[in-house]
């Protein structure tokens, strides 16, 4: 089967998930904090990673930046975290996170996101940006989202594009708000508009989820044509 890195400073997850991947035929490796993860890496090889962002000394998103930014982000990393925020989970799979899973983690999100994970191509390019073309309004930039955790079929029926635009001549909250928009309506259309499939591809509580998409404004009737809420 694969061999998986887990790192988590908790003692008892670390214990917790290592009992249920080897169950599951995987070969484990354990790390309690980022430079144990590193060593981890560099002598397994892994082929999936599971994250958790918030540990001691340096934590998970620093630690995928810096893979990223020296090019060993060569296998899909799912991000972990029992304290996340929307924020936390955008900005951890701009960076190449494939997938934010929320703690207490239940066995059935755990084993689809390894499944899926280990699915997916070796390599995870970190998510990167491109200028828009000549005549196109300034300012802006072009978001490869496909290269930042959002690949998949592209939602083709609501006319939304895994690659879109983005206002940065704006003030932060404005421009956050709108690629959160963005973001939650391209899983919306991808998901044929189920709340419950998009709350556990973004990791959030499906109640939070939907008071997030009401202050975005979100058409929550759009692609719910046949969903399975």
């Amino acid at each position: 089967m694969a061999t998986i890195l887990v790192v988590d400073d908790e003692l008892g997850i670390r214990a917790l998930l290592s009992d249920i991947l080897s169950d599951e035929g995987h070969s484990v490796e354990l790390a309690e904090n980022a430079a144990e993860a590193r060593a981890s890496r560099e002598r397994a090889r892994p082929d999936l990673v599971l994250l958790d962002i918030w540990m001691p000394d340096v934590d998970g998103v620093t630690l995928l930046k810096e893979w990223g930014s020296c090019n060993l982000l060569t296998m899909p990393v799912i991000m972990m975290s029992g304290h996340g925020t929307i924020d936390t989970a955008v900005e951890a799979i701009k960076f190449g996170a494939m997938a934010f899973l929320e703690k207490p983690i239940t066995l059935q999100k755990l084993l689809r996101a390894v499944e899926q994970g280990l699915a997916k191509p070796a390599s995870r390019p970190v998510a990167t940006v491109t200028p828009l073309r000549p005549g196109e309004r300034g300012d802006a930039l072009a978001i490869d989202s496909q290269h930042g955790g959002l690949s998949g079929a592209q939602p083709t029926a609501l006319g939304l594009q895994p690659e879109q635009s983005f206002e940065l001549d704006r003030p932060l909250r404005e421009a956050r708000d709108a690629f959160e928009k963005a973001y939650f309506e391209f899983h919306l259309a991808r998901e044929n508009g189920s709340m419950t499939r998009v709350a556990e591809k973004t990791g959030l509580e499906r109640t939070h989820l939907y008071r997030k998409l009401k202050q975005l404004g979100v058409d929550l009737s759009r692609g719910k044509k046949g969903a399975v809420a």
